[in-house]
């Protein structure tokens, strides 16, 4: 068992084995366009879990660990740990964003634009997507760029690496602030009629 569950690609491959056991086992409709719309939710969640997941992973685990790290075990995660999460931060992000916004579309055209613009019955989950669209560009134009200084990614001079590592963090911290209103606008937007 240890050989199976040691194996992170071979676990990966076992959960999408069962996950497609679950979608043809389960499903008993035809494959319409609805059917696809949920597919499409499903992978806006798993996604969203998984951006949302290491966003708290930084803020309640890595942030406030990192003072108390020994200075010769930090560049485990500055070089390792920190870089390979942010990738999945940053690329879970731009996914839940087009899914999300391809869900609403295809499932009435026009509907972004609605949401988006408040349109009435839209308020609650254009709050959310705008929620959202702003905790991306976050991600993607403020935490990102940032991120690579206080990593050295990009070389910078200590000052500067220490300025864009306070952004990064206030950034992640206003993501985080966003990310309860979001939520529970994304989820009762998308299950209650409000």
């Amino acid at each position: 068992m240890a050989k199976i569950l040691g194996n992170f690609h071979l676990a990966l491959l076992i959960g999408l084995l069962l996950l497609i056991g679950a979608m043809v086992g389960f499903h008993q409709g035809g494959m319409d366009k609805s059917y696809w719309v949920e597919v499409l939710r499903f992978l806006h969640v798993w996604a969203g879990v998984l951006w949302i997941g290491l966003l708290y992973y930084f803020n309640f685990v890595q942030i406030p660990t990192m003072p108390k790290v020994p200075a010769e075990l930090k560049p485990g995660v500055t070089k390792y740990i920190a870089p390979a999460a942010l990738f999945w931060f940053r690329y879970s992000a731009l996914l839940t964003v087009i899914l999300g916004l391809l869900i609403i579309e295809l499932r009435v055209p026009g509907d972004a634009g609605r949401a988006l613009g408040f349109s009435e019955g839209y308020r609650v989950i254009g709050t959310g997507m705008w929620l959202g669209l702003i905790m991306f560009l976050n991600v993607w134009l403020v935490i990102w760029p940032n991120q690579k200084k206080a990593l050295g990614i990009v070389t910078v001079d200590d000052a500067r690496k220490a300025k864009a590592a306070s952004l990064a963090m206030m950034a992640s911290r206003t993501n985080l602030i966003l990310s309860l209103p979001m939520l529970y606008c994304m989820i009762m937007g998308a299950h209650r009629p409000m």
